[in-house]
């Protein structure tokens, strides 16, 4: 599998499920899943480097076990995201120029899916690609889909966001298809409606199921026994809906669409009743605080 492509699928997490709770067993799949967000989230605006026993800590307060978070550190460190390097007894990892970026551009896209305020003027994206091998086909349906993208038939791929073409030629050129595929914009002039259009292409009732998960799982109920812990289930929650979600204007979405209120709350349920937070620089600044600082044991920057 590509590098961007594995990349993405970590930043995604698993789409099947999108919430995740502490009362469920958290094994080494789930477990590498909530380091990239640990990564992500304290390590990469920290300054890029953590101690073994910190990420032990955290996710320990998580429910996952240390054998799993270790084997969660050295399958990420295999796969050219995180270098070790020892310092007596203990191990300090930091982020690889590729996994500050993967984290960086994440975050990115993460926090800038579903504001507010976007207007869209009509015009679509549209991408014409047979893939003939399965791993270019991989490539191609995970990235356009992590781009926003649907596909109504196929080898036909659309989207709103007409801004992210220089986006979808690297992602034919990592398919192999910079040639052969084509690569449209234009507005919808006649034929059929719209809405079956989008009906088609993007599977909204599948997503909006997913956001209802989401708030049932993240309603708040006033103060939490460890607002690190559900801070971080939050994120790691959240940052799959850029993966399933295409990010649709909102006169392409269905009435009372429930995901414009997860994108209104999703960065101010986690914390409990102790103070709401704005976005993802507060966030980090209140639970920066909780995580312990003594390096020799459990502190979560190195010194």
């Amino acid at each position: 599998m590509p590098a961007s492509v594995a990349a993405d699928a970590q930043l995604a997490g698993s789409v099947a499920d999108p919430a995740m709770s502490r009362r469920h067993a958290a094994g080494a799949a789930s477990a590498r899943g909530l380091l990239f967000t640990v990564l992500g989230e304290y390590v990469l605006p920290g300054g890029g480097r953590v101690w073994t026993s910190a990420v032990i800590a955290a996710m320990a307060r998580l429910g996952v076990e240390e054998k799993a978070a270790r084997q969660a550190l050295m399958r990420t460190a295999a796969d050219g995201w995180l270098t070790a390097e020892r310092a007596g007894r203990r191990t300090r990892w930091e982020l690889t120029e590729a996994g500050d970026r993967l984290l960086t551009e994440g975050t990115q896209r993460i926090y800038g899916f579903g504001a507010d305020g976007q207007e869209w003027d009509g015009t679509w994206l549209l991408v014409l690609a047979r893939a003939p091998e399965s791993a270019a086909r991989h490539v191609l349906r995970s990235r356009l889909t992590w781009a926003g993208f649907g596909s109504p038939g196929p080898g036909v791929w659309v989207s709103t966001h007409a801004e992210r073409r220089r986006e979808v030629q690297a992602i034919l050129v990592e398919a192999g298809l910079a040639t052969a595929a084509h690569v449209f914009t234009g507005t919808h002039s006649g034929g059929g409606e719209l809405e079956s259009l989008v009906a088609q292409a993007f599977d909204l009732a599948g997503i909006r199921r997913q956001y209802d998960d989401f708030l049932a799982e993240f309603a708040d109920r006033g103060p939490v026994p460890d607002p690190l812990a559900r801070s971080i289930e939050l994120v790691h929650a959240w940052r799959r809906f850029p993966w399933t979600d295409p990010d649709l204007p909102r006169q392409l979405l269905p009435a009372q669409w429930s995901g414009c209120a997860v994108s209104r709350s999703a960065r101010a349920v986690g914390t409990g009743g102790a103070g709401r937070v704005a976005g993802p620089v507060g966030r980090r600044t209140r639970i920066r605080g909780l995580i312990p600082s003594a390096p020799e044991r459990t502190g979560m920057y190195p010194r």
